[in-house]
């Protein structure tokens, strides 16, 4: 048994990536550090490292339990992962932020400043 796997491969194998080519192409992005370094789809993983995946804008904080090469059923893949993401936060928690239409325009001063306002820049 290998005491190592490739990065894209676990992710892959883990059901993280729906492809083994996405998981290759976030990796080419940036989008998956292990140990805080940005990882090459090749970089070997072992039991214990931790990687943060970056999803739809949010990152998830995983640990390896346990090295698959092969993609596995959903069962199997929770088992080798350990997923440390914190929960995301409520829609209620979260600030509004105001969206312009798209072709709108720039906004007008009054809209500029209600704008600022919302932001917290008043300048008065």
């Amino acid at each position: 048994m290998t005491d190592s796997v490739r990065v894209d491969a676990w992710l892959w194998a883990v059901r993280v990536y729906k492809t083994r080519s996405a998981a290759t192409a976030a990796c080419r992005a940036g989008h998956v550090r292990v140990g805080g370094d940005r990882a090459k789809a090749a970089q070997p993983v072992r039991i214990g490292d931790e990687l943060r995946v970056r999803i739809a804008g949010f990152d998830r904080i995983l640990v390896v339990t346990q090295l698959l090469t092969k993609r596995v059923g959903a069962p199997a893949a929770a088992l080798a992962v350990d997923d440390r993401t914190p929960a995301r936060p409520s829609r209620e928690e979260t600030p509004f932020v105001p969206v312009r239409d798209r072709g709108a325009g720039r906004p007008t001063k009054r809209e500029r400043r209600d704008i600022d306002r919302l932001r917290g820049r008043s300048a008065e």
